[in-house]
């Protein structure tokens, strides 16, 4: 099966190459933009594509005829979304619909990576059925690329996740765990969110959900996370207490301390039931994750 996976310089694009790479059923055709900044270098094909370009993402299709394209490229911080909202537009809807013409015309089935901020958090944890209502921009342009994708004409899935962590090739990269350990060991002081809660997803789960999802080219919306819903300040300290750094450090601090341009909704997280029962999908839990981040840590 050949694959077309955009956006692999990102965190789950590393993990989706990895994983697929490394399976004989796939061929992976790996796209982001500019140069290749994954470790793995073989084993795929590497193009650099401006999804943004709507003659680039036609050339790019139309040229590797994939069966499957896992669109996993997008502008995922919030509050850069809130403040470029073209720019957020034109990433997650309009090259959203680029690749879309392109999967109608090769007939792939058509993978999109979606987000628990087409939740307005009043009523968490959410089902694949609840209904969308976006807080923030960034949630508006998934809901807006979700629509899109479901009305489209080939076949396809929809993958929502929540809170995303794992370590990235990039060590400049940071995530929950080394933003503590980092601070922590540095004797700093940390004010973690305590009233917003999340299922986090080891980003390993996650491109493990989606080569599930591919396996069977299943079709409709899936909630693919942790199963542990945690608020941030939970998270940090049971990294504080299996790293054995001092908890004191750590403030519970609300979130309206935080001045950010994109609201955030109080309570998302997801109800997995369905990918666990049609996909079979078992994610760790987060103190499961903790330690494989951890051992990853060590290791390099």
């Amino acid at each position: 099966m050949k694959v077309l996976i955009t956006g692999s310089n990102g965190l789950l694009g590393q993990y989706l190459v990895q994983r697929l790479a490394g399976h004989p059923d796939y061929e992976v055709i790996a796209t982001g933009r500019g140069a290749n900044r994954l470790r793995m270098q073989s084993g795929y094909t590497y193009e650099s594509v401006n999804l943004a370009n709507e003659s680039a993402v036609k050339v790019l299709v139309e040229k590797h005829q994939p069966d499957v394209i896992v669109h996993a490229g997008a502008m995922t911080q919030a509050d850069d979304c809130e403040r470029n909202k073209d720019a957020c537009w034109m990433v997650n809807v309009t090259a959203t619909r680029y690749l879309l013409q392109g999967a109608e015309k090769a007939g792939s089935y058509f993978l999109f990576v979606s987000t628990d901020f087409v939740f307005d958090g009043l009523s968490g944890p959410y089902s694949e059925d609840d209904p969308v209502n976006p807080i923030n921009y960034y949630g508006a342009s998934k809901v807006a690329a979700e629509r899109i994708v479901k009305q489209s004409k080939t076949p396809w899935g929809i993958a929502r996740t929540v809170l995303v962590y794992g370590l990235a090739d990039d060590p400049r990269r940071s995530n929950i765990i080394t933003w503590v350990k980092s601070n922590l060991e540095q004797q700093k002081k940390l004010k973690v969110v305590n009233d917003q809660w999340r299922t986090p997803t080891l980003v390993q789960d996650l491109a493990e959900g989606i080569r599930l999802m591919l396996d069977k080219k299943a079709e409709g919306v899936f909630h693919l996370s942790g199963k542990d819903m945690l608020t941030p300040f939970d998270m940090a300290t049971q990294v504080a207490g299996y790293l054995e750094l001092d908890t004191r450090l750590l403030e519970k601090v609300d979130a309206s301390t935080f001045k950010q341009p994109a609201p955030r909704p109080a309570k998302t997280g997801f109800l997995i039931n369905k990918a666990v029962q049609e996909l079979g999908y078992d994610p760790h839990s987060f103190e499961e994750g903790l330690k494989v981040v951890v051992e990853q840590i060590r290791s390099k």
